[in-house]
């Protein structure tokens, strides 16, 4: 199914100034692509933002333990932290459509990193919360850079460019929990957002200095430009069914890895080390989004999104009928269903990506905070259901509420 790219509305229409901006044809490269350090520095950037959503996910256990809290109190980091990622990327994000994104990119890492010292230092699990939430709202940067490579890309690399940059944004997300876990059981929870905060200021400053200017597409003000979310979200019936399958999806994942921690440290006595190295089989999964950008690119995004979805829904399936299996082939397949949902979930969101920048242009960073604000809302429900199902179901609750939901986006965009 190809997706047409009608005329931008006069409110968001690039000016002919800004579609030829010097800086940003200098970008591409003799060949016509990107320049590999430049694409590089853009996935590097958006890996380290996005990773800092999931430190807190392996180290549940100990921040209970060292600040004399309950692990349904701590619980809430996680959700927290992912709201606070669907706000900022609902009131923030936008405003790359109207900003230098890199400036925005540079302030961004700044507040982010003080924002993570904070959680570092924070003194209980109130002061926890508020700091969650605030990192939370400055951790899209990230979503400041893949708009970005789309923008900079030429048209048809565009799937590939964003794949490289998503390849990177989703390996921070996954090794996130593996450096997260060992750093935490080795010098505690503290020390992972210590370090996490120097990171965050180092690659901020980089991609600050050297990513080139990026001319604003629309001269709307903040009130018009998140007016105009509204008007994008009725007018794109795409969008909208993009972002309610991302969502679903988002739920499953979520609720996965919100709960594997806890799971793996009640069933098999595991701690927060091996939970994190989890996210090594993870890696392997985002591996896909490549693959994704291009079969986007050559196949058409919907088709792309319908198979990432299928593999979602068959992984968790396994997952819940793995209850009748023995112990260590629970764990095992555990590891398997992590490298096959990871991937699904990478592969759809590639397609549900290159498919909403192809709407409109010149609004790309709305659209995105569009597209996000609605997976990042499934991530904190996903949290807070995947917490539930395993309190009222244990872990086949789980299986089966992240089975439910992946089945769900697949029918969803197989009828559509």
């Amino acid at each position: 199914m190809s997706v047409s790219s009608p005329s931008p509305s006069p409110s968001v229409a690039v000016s002919a100034a800004s579609a030829s901006s010097p800086t940003a044809a200098a970008a591409p490269t003799a060949g016509g692509g990107l320049a590999p350090a430049l694409v590089g520095l853009l996935a590097t950037g958006a890996g380290l933002g996005a990773a800092t959503l999931y430190f807190s996910q392996p180290l549940l256990g100990l921040m209970a333990s060292s600040l004399g809290s309950t692990p349904t109190a701590v619980g809430a980091v996680p959700t927290l932290t992912q709201l606070g990622y669907a706000l900022g990327i609902l009131l923030l994000a936008p405003l790359g459509d109207r900003w230098d994104r890199r400036l925005l990119i540079g302030g961004k890492a700044v507040g982010l990193a003080l924002a993570l010292a904070w959680c570092a230092l924070a003194p209980g699990v109130h002061a926890l919360w508020a700091a969650a939430l605030v990192a939370g709202v400055l951790a899209t940067l990230a979503q400041d850079i893949v708009p970005a490579a789309a923008t900079l890309a030429p048209d048809a690399q565009r799937g590939r460019v964003v794949g490289q940059v998503m390849t990177g944004l989703l390996l921070g997300i996954l090794l996130s929990r593996v450096f997260s876990g060992l750093l935490g059981q080795w010098a505690g929870w503290r020390a992972v957002y210590g370090v996490g905060a120097l990171l965050v200021l180092a690659i901020g400053l980089v991609c600050a200095r050297g990513l080139p200017r990026m001319a604003p597409v629309t001269s709307l003000g903040y009130g018009a430009l998140l007016a105009s979310l509204g008007s994008l979200w009725r007018t794109h019936g795409e969008l909208r069914r993009a972002v309610w399958t991302q969502g679903l999806l988002s739920i499953a994942f979520s609720a996965f890895w919100s709960t594997l921690a806890i799971v793996l440290q009640q069933r098999f006595g595991l701690g927060s080390a091996v939970a994190g190295a989890f996210g090594l089989a993870g890696v392997v999964g985002a591996l896909g989004a490549p693959w994704a950008g291009r079969w986007s690119d050559r196949y058409g995004p919907l088709r792309v999104v319908r198979w990432g979805a299928a593999i979602v829904a068959g992984s968790f399936a396994l997952l819940a009928g793995g209850e009748l299996l023995p112990a260590a082939w629970q764990l095992a397949l555990m590891v398997a269903v992590t490298v096959a949902f990871d991937f699904g979930v990478q592969v759809a969101l590639v397609g549900h990506q290159t498919l909403v920048y192809r709407l409109e242009p010149a609004a790309r960073s709305r659209l995105n905070a569009l597209l996000l604000t609605g997976m990042f809302i499934g991530m904190a429900l996903g949290s807070a259901l995947g917490s539930q199902a395993l309190a009222h179901g244990g872990w086949l609750g789980v299986a089966g509420l992240c089975a439910l939901a992946s089945a769900s986006a697949w029918g969803l965009r197989r009828r559509g």
